[in-house]
């Protein structure tokens, strides 16, 4: 754990990076199933990492599925709702779309949290007018108590956890720790008062 050396600013660890390592394993193996039912030798997972929290979670994913045989090929989009908010604005904005076209390809969205679920709303709607053969969605974090989007579809959760603001593993406040390998709730004051760290 490498939470000590912020332990003035961590009200607690939600998820420990031994938790997320053992998760993804196991999320690994279902897809490994399901991937195994649906594409056919020669076919690539075109992986989508909605950037920037997702960045470490496609990672260490891409990496496991690697191991268990499934090809991988990957592609970048980075849309943003929070700004340098805590607070989703609910507008979603697109300001990195694919380079790799998505046309009878199997995608999988990777996200790091699902709170409203309006970006993977909008991410869902968009690339199923791209014509791919299938589309799942893994999200690393499901928070749905706030949740304004019911048609989302998450094929893969790695946990669900409590209505608290959440940073580390690929998670920022302010493009601030996302470089913790667990993740961690902050001390209100430190998002409420916008503190200096």
């Amino acid at each position: 754990m490498t939470t000590k050396h912020w332990a003035d600013v961590t009200e607690e660890v939600v998820v420990t990076e031994e938790m997320i390592k053992r998760r993804l394993g196991e999320i690994a193996d279902e897809m490994v199933v399901d991937y195994g039912k649906i594409m056919k030798q020669g076919e690539k997972l075109l992986i989508i990492c909605i950037l920037k929290g997702s960045y470490v979670l496609t990672a260490d994913l891409i990496r496991e599925l690697t191991k268990r045989g499934i090809p991988c090929m990957v592609d970048f989009m980075c849309v943003s709702s929070y700004g340098s908010s805590t607070e989703s604005s609910g507008e979603v904005r697109v300001l990195l779309d694919l380079r790799q076209p998505m046309k009878n390809k199997h995608v999988l969205i990777v996200e790091d949290i699902c709170e409203s679920a309006r970006t993977l709303d909008f991410l869902q709607h968009t690339f199923r007018s791209r014509s791919p053969a299938s589309i799942k969605t893994i999200t690393l974090l499901d928070k749905p108590y706030k949740r304004s989007a019911t048609n989302v579809v998450l094929d893969y959760v790695g946990f669900t956890i409590p209505d608290k603001f959440v940073v580390g593993y690929g998670l920022d406040y302010d493009e601030k720790f996302r470089g913790l390998c667990d993740i961690i709730s902050l001390k209100e004051e430190v998002y409420k008062k916008g503190a200096k760290l």
